[in-house]
């Protein structure tokens, strides 16, 4: 019911947003207006919208300096915590690599990507060695990938489009209403499940505290061994069960279909023929395996209820029914139209989605960060087609990605086996979120501003002559 009300909250807000637009273009404006974004290609996946006459390709030069420094500090806890968290960290990449090491923000955008799959990459081979924390299955749920990463990318391209149309000052709104929405959900979900973990944590303490033998003698700190010891996995045995080859295979498919169609449409004339046909084969692409997923989920959920099993079929504590299986449609193609309007890459989205329904925060955060980087990296292969960021800069940043993702996931880990609380991750996530919502907000904010003190256009742009 909660999710339900979360993505009630969000169509509500982007509805509203949308139709003020509205009422701006019909507010009459005495001063001559122009398009306040550039006319740019279509990019594929993942783009930014420009403000107007700026943003020419501006790209610093990688050498020692304070801004460095500084830009490497926030890029290694900002892919450290937001690999933690399951959302990539592109809502703070993205503000750093404008105000601070000088890019555009067509470049930062892109170099952004490059940094997200760095991290995202490096924490898959890091859960890829460890395992479930309560179950003999993996830790990556392939079911929930194979669900989503589809729809994902279908939203985002149609995401992609709005972008090109939508206003920056509309972007902005959307930004903090889905931000602000999906921080405080996830922190009030924290909350619930911290103090879960304390009543547990208490009634263990209790429980071992005051067991007495027969003869009333207190018997404290006494750890019992199980009957039958659990087996200790190798770490080869622990990849071995988490590498699901075949349906890693599916996932590249898809990745490596979606990447030749959006190649092709960058080599087209737009709003033409053929570019109406490329667009229009990315849905039998996404929904084919989608809909494969659906009915296998659907099958093993509807015979397991006959035979009055009540295990899970994957890690979401929902029963996977027509309605719950097209409400995850829905969320999948929302998340990757947020992603690709905001150039998140669907993270924001599916990070929170997945906790709310049901799913364990270790397993919602390698799950949300293994489909992220499918996403962001086919964002890098069409950016670096397009030429969009410098090599040396995307190598030096990458690095610091790879090393963040993988001593963030470590420490992270560490600290909750030590403490018994995986509300952490989820702690993390709300303020990785909330952070990216300051940042984008002040900055669009501002921007939006300085556009109506210019009397810039604020309305919609016409499509094909944007692109």
């Amino acid at each position: 019911m909660a999710t339900k009300g979360l993505v009630v909250y969000l169509l509500t807000g982007f509805s509203l947003a949308v139709l003020s637009i509205v009422i701006i273009n019909n507010h009459p404006n005495d001063s001559t207006t122009y398009p306040s974004l550039l006319s740019q290609p279509n990019s594929g996946l993942l783009q930014l919208q420009q403000p107007y006459g700026s943003e020419s390709k501006v790209w610093p030069e990688l050498k020692f300096s304070w801004r460095i420094v500084l830009a490497t500090l926030i890029g290694f806890l900002g892919s450290a915590f937001g690999t933690v968290g399951g959302v990539g960290g592109g809502g703070i990449f993205v503000p750093m690599l404008t105000l601070i090491v000088g890019f555009d923000t067509k470049s930062a955008a892109a170099l952004s990507k490059c940094m997200i799959m760095g991290a995202s990459a490096s924490s898959v081979w890091y859960n890829l060695r460890v395992p479930h924390p309560c179950r003999d299955v993996p830790i990556l749920d392939y079911d929930l990938a194979l669900l989503f990463q589809p729809m994902l990318l279908l939203g985002i391209t149609i995401g992609v489009a709005l972008s090109v149309v939508f206003p920056y000052w509309l972007i902005t709104v959307l930004t903090i209403i889905l931000f602000l929405g999906t921080s405080s959900r996830s922190f009030f979900k924290g909350i619930a499940m911290w103090k879960e973990e304390t009543i547990l944590k208490k009634a263990m303490v209790e429980q071992q505290n005051t067991l007495a033998n027969s003869h009333g003698e207190l018997l404290i700190d006494t750890e019992y061994e199980p009957l039958v010891p659990k087996e200790e996995k190798t770490e080869l045995q622990i990849l071995g069960l988490n590498l699901r080859w075949k349906r890693f295979l599916v996932l590249l498919v898809v990745w490596v279909a979606f990447l030749l169609l959006q190649i092709l449409k960058n080599n087209v004339v737009a709003c033409s023929a053929w570019y109406w046909i490329l667009n229009s084969l990315q849905f039998p692409a996404a929904i084919g395996v989608f809909g494969y997923e659906c009915v296998k989920l659907y099958k093993e959920s509807k015979k397991r209820r006959k035979a009055g099993n009540t295990e899970l079929i994957c890690e979401a504590a929902i029963e996977w029914t027509v309605p719950s299986l097209a409400f995850c449609a829905l969320c999948g193609v929302l998340g990757g139209t947020v992603g690709g309007l905001l150039g998140s890459g669907g993270g924001f989205i599916l990070g929170p989605l997945l906790l709310e329904i049901g799913v364990i925060p270790q397993v919602a955060s390698a799950t949300a960060t293994f489909v992220m980087m499918f996403s962001s990296s086919l964002s890098v292969v069409e950016f670096y087609l397009l030429h969009r960021f410098p090599i040396p800069y995307a190598l030096y940043l990458m690095a610091v990605s790879v090393l963040a993702g993988f001593w963030g996931q470590l420490f992270i880990r560490k600290l909750v086996a030590i403490l018994k609380r995986a509300s952490i991750i989820v702690f993390i996530l709300s303020a990785v979120i909330f952070a990216s919502a300051l940042t984008m907000g002040v900055i669009g904010t501002e921007k939006s501003i300085r556009m109506i003190h210019n009397h810039e256009f604020m309305g919609f742009l016409d499509f094909c002559s944007s692109q």
